[in-house]
């Protein structure tokens, strides 16, 4: 990239990071996890998400090169077994979010679209192909990825802003379920901390800001308002949005349409059109997000491989791109038909809140030459790991599947590590 970004456009890469298929695919099941405290779950998640945008914003103030998380792993723990392991864990958390905005893909378009008649093969076509789908398209132009993603991001924000204002509205035609929001219909608080935990996935996009500060202008000035400006905006965008699905609708028919909640939110006050419109709206959002995530995953492999943390084989170029690209393809369309929603959030929460731990406590770590708030960092750090142990232990008892998947995860991006530097030698 040759030309600068404004504060806008940094705003929105991470807006768009966010505001992609996270919330499409894990609101029902927040809902099922911390019922009419659903808010309060968004808004702890998104406190972890501030505290660790601190922590990016000043590394990335002080890092700018391309490689983000990758980068800044590099600066404190070199190239050894432990930073291989964990860019390694933020690749395959990578492939972990899009298998979730596929399955959130596959879901509303099955609900709009009857391709053979029955609905879960139909969300299986679906999921599948929009990934292919998605390569192909970063395949052809990287430039299309971005016009795609400037044009989705403004598509959805307006159609959300319009369905929190149409909800708010839809309150005063239909009160009856308004109750739900009470705090006697709240979970216990470890459910909560838990239900804001399995949708932390839903606030991860902002790490995709540090790909961009090297290209930002005024940096000095713009970095930690392009971070806060995007995680502050979306907090209070998902918050609005919590309280008008838990008040428009009752608990068991949120349950019942878990996989497609917003679309069936927008259909009290506006019938099929809502419907509709809100399908339509996700099936733009998580193929946007799909898009910016193979190309930001294919980049994270690229370098990993560069910095001779995986096998050289990955960077190699097919079609002058990254084969990184359609390795992450296959694994996410493999980990989407094989695994369910309530896993493979689990999973991909588990392995950003590890990341981001890591990151907030090479923040502290160098607090003195980021010029930062030691605190902040250290808050960051201790909130990131309690929720990450929270997640665990709350979601075995019901979730074994998934906590296996996620810790099976973390403990294979190690061993990997570890094997490959065994087995190649001079590579570090």
């Amino acid at each position: 990239m040759n030309k600068k970004i404004s504060l806008k456009d940094a705003i929105s890469i991470g807006i768009g990071g966010m505001v992609g298929g996270g919330i499409f695919a894990v609101l029902g099941l927040a809902v099922s996890l911390a019922k009419g405290a659903t808010p309060v779950a968004f808004l702890f998640a998104g406190l972890i998400a501030l505290l660790t945008a601190y922590s990016y914003a000043k590394l990335s103030k002080k890092y700018p090169e391309n490689g983000g998380t990758v980068r800044f792993v590099h600066q404190q723990y070199g190239n050894g077994i432990f930073a291989g392991g964990i860019n390694n864990l933020l690749w395959v958390s990578y492939i972990v979010m899009l298998a979730l905005y596929a399955s959130a893909f596959g879901a509303y378009g099955a609900e709009m679209i009857s391709i053979t008649g029955n609905k879960e093969i139909d969300t299986r076509i679906f999921q599948s192909a929009i990934i292919l789908i998605a390569l192909f398209i970063n395949y052809l132009s990287v430039k299309l990825v971005g016009e795609i993603e400037s044009i989705a991001v403004v598509i959805k924000l307006i159609i959300l802003i319009g369905f929190i204002g149409v909800g708010f509205y839809g309150f005063s035609l239909h009160p009856e379920n308004l109750g739900q929001l009470a705090p006697s219909n709240w979970e216990n608080p470890m459910l909560i901390l838990s239900g804001g935990m399995v949708i932390f996935v839903a606030y991860e996009g902002f790490e995709l800001i540090a790909n961009s500060i090297s290209d930002l202008k005024n940096k000095e000035k713009n970095t930690e308002k392009a971070y806060f400006g995007a995680v502050g905006f979306v907090v209070i965008l998902y918050i609005l949005i919590a309280i008008v699905t838990v008040g428009a609708l009752p608990f068991k028919e949120i349950a019942n349409a878990q996989d497609y909640v917003l679309a069936k939110v927008a259909e009290p006050t506006l019938g099929q059109i809502g419907f509709t419109i809100i399908t339509i709206t996700a099936l733009i959002s998580t193929f946007s997000a799909i898009n910016a995530t193979v190309l930001g995953s294919g980049r994270i492999n690229y370098d990993i491989a560069e910095d001779k943390e995986l096998p050289q084989y990955f960077t190699h170029k097919f079609w002058g791109k990254p084969i990184g690209l359609i390795i992450t393809a296959i694994l996410s369309i493999t980990l989407v038909n094989l695994f369910n929603l309530q896993s493979i959030s689990t999973a991909g929460s588990a392995g950003f809140l590890l990341i981001f731990a890591i990151v907030n406590f090479i923040g502290f770590k160098r607090h003195q030459e980021l010029e930062s708030k030691k605190w902040i960092h250290l808050l960051a750090t201790i909130l990131c790991s309690l929720a990450f142990m929270t997640l665990i232990i709350q979601q075995f008892s019901e979730n074994k599947i998934g906590v296996l998947t996620a810790l099976g995860i973390i403990l294979f991006c190690f061993l990997l590590e570890y094997a490959y530097k065994k087995t190649v030698p001079n590579n570090g």
